[in-house]
C-alpha cells in the first residue's frame, strides 16, 4: 500500500499540466458565480425588476434577459454600483401577471454560469428557477408556483464545486497527501466541517468577509499544499503529520469563498437557510464525485510506464504551486487596486 501510494504522488498524469494551465485564467476561476434576475410584484401586473450579473477580470458577462412579450418596461434600466458584478434595475408591466410564457437569456449558453430566477407575487407565492447555459430558458406555469426550486440549488452547488478549479486543486492536493485511504477520509472531512461552518456564516449574514482577499488566501492555500507536496514523502513535516488540521484551518477560508456564490444571487432572508442547505449538499456530492474519480484514476495511472520516469516527477506539483501562485499574483493585484 505504502509503496502504491509513493507512485501515485509521483505520477499524477503530466497532461495534468497541461489541463491547468489551460484553466488557469481568472475567468475559470469565478466564472461560477451565479446571475440572478428578481421579479417583485409591486402592484397588480406591475413588477420591479432587478438584475444582476457577475463581473469577470473588471468585466460584467454579456448576458440579456428576454421577458414575456406581454411585458412592457415602464422605466429604463438604472445601474448601481455593486461589489463584483453589474446590477441594473427598472419596472415592467405585464398582462399575464408573470403567470405565464418564458423567461430567456441570450448569451448565457456562451458563458460557464447558472442564472438564478425568482418572481414574487402579490399573493405571497414564489416562483424560482434555474436558467443554465444547456437551457437557456425558463417556464413560468400555474403550477409551479410553489417556492424554491429544490433540485435547482442543489446542482447549482454542483456545478460550483466542479467548475471551481481553485477549490477542485486543494482537494486534490489533499488526496495526494492522504497516505491511505483512512487518513483522507479525515482530511476530506475536516475540510468539508469547516467550509460548512462558514459558508452556513457568511451567508446567513452573520459574518462579513470582503470577497477579495479570501479569493487571494484561497490561491494561497493552494501554493501551500503545492510547497509541502515538493517536500520528500519521508521528511515527514507537521503538515503530513496532521494534514486534517490543515484542511480545517484552510477549509475555513473555502467556504467563505463558496459563500460568494450565494451572496451574489440576493436572496430574500426567508429563503437564505433552505437555498443555503441545498447549495451545500450540492458541493458535498460534487466533491465527492470528484474524489471518487480521481482517487482510483490515480492509483491505476500509477502504473503506467510512462510516468514511471524519474524527470516526470516533480512535473505536477510544480503545475499546481505555478497555476496557484498566478491566481494569487492576480488576486492580489484586485485586492490591491481595491484598496487604492
Amino acid at each position: 500500500m505504502i509503496r502504491a501510494w509513493r507512485w501515485l504522488h509521483r505520477c499524477v498524469l503530466p497532461v495534468l499540466a497541461w489541463l491547468l494551465c489551460a484553466s488557469a485564467t481568472p475567468l475559470h476561476a469565478h466564472e461560477s458565480l451565479p446571475a440572478s434576475l428578481l421579479l417583485q410584484e409591486v402592484e397588480p401586473q406591475v413588477f420591479a425588476v432587478q438584475w444582476r450579473v457577475p463581473q469577470t477580470q473588471g468585466q460584467a458577462l454579456q448576458i440579456t434577459p428576454h421577458l414575456p412579450a406581454d411585458c412592457t418596461p415602464l422605466s429604463q434600466p438604472l445601474a448601481l454600483a455593486v461589489p463584483n458584478a453589474r446590477q441594473s434595475e427598472w419596472q415592467v408591466a405585464c398582462k399575464g401577471g408573470l403567470r405565464t410564457g418564458s423567461i430567456s437569456f441570450e448569451g448565457l449558453s456562451l458563458t460557464l454560469i447558472d442564472t438564478l430566477v425568482r418572481v414574487a407575487y402579490l399573493d405571497g407565492s414564489v416562483s424560482s428557477h434555474v436558467a443554465r447555459a444547456r437551457t437557456p430558458t425558463v417556464q413560468l406555469s400555474q403550477a409551479e408556483r410553489t417556492g424554491l426550486d429544490l433540485g435547482g440549488y442543489f446542482v447549482l452547488g454542483v456545478e460550483h464545486i466542479l467548475s471551481g478549479f481553485d477549490h477542485l486543486l486543494f482537494v486534490l492536493c489533499l488526496v495526494m497527501l492522504a497516505p491511505h485511504w483512512l487518513a483522507l477520509l479525515k482530511n476530506i472531512t475536516a475540510f468539508t466541517l469547516a467550509h460548512s461552518l462558514t459558508l452556513a456564516l457568511a451567508a446567513l449574514g452573520l459574518v462579513h468577509v470582503p470577497q477579495a482577499p479570501i479569493e487571494a488566501t484561497i490561491a494561497l492555500s493552494i501554493l501551500f499544499l503545492a510547497r509541502e507536496l515538493a517536500r520528500p514523502a519521508w521528511s515527514d513535516g507537521w503538515t503530513r503529520k496532521r494534514t486534517w488540521a490543515v484542511a480545517f484551518a484552510f477549509g475555513l477560508l473555502h467556504g467563505f469563498g463558496f459563500a460568494g456564490a450565494l451572496s451574489q444571487v440576493g436572496l430574500p432572508a426567508g429563503e437564505v437557510p433552505l437555498a443555503l442547505l441545498l447549495f451545500n449538499l450540492g458541493v458535498e456530492a460534487g466533491q465527492i464525485a470528484f474524489i471518487a474519480v480521481a482517487y482510483p484514476a490515480l492509483a491505476l495511472l500509477a502504473h503506467w510506464p510512462l510516468l514511471q520516469r524519474r524527470w516526470l516527477t516533480p512535473l505536477p506539483v510544480y503545475a499546481i504551486g505555478s497555476v496557484a501562485g498566478m491566481w494569487w499574483l492576480q488576486r492580489m493585484g484586485l485586492v490591491l487596486g481595491a484598496g487604492a
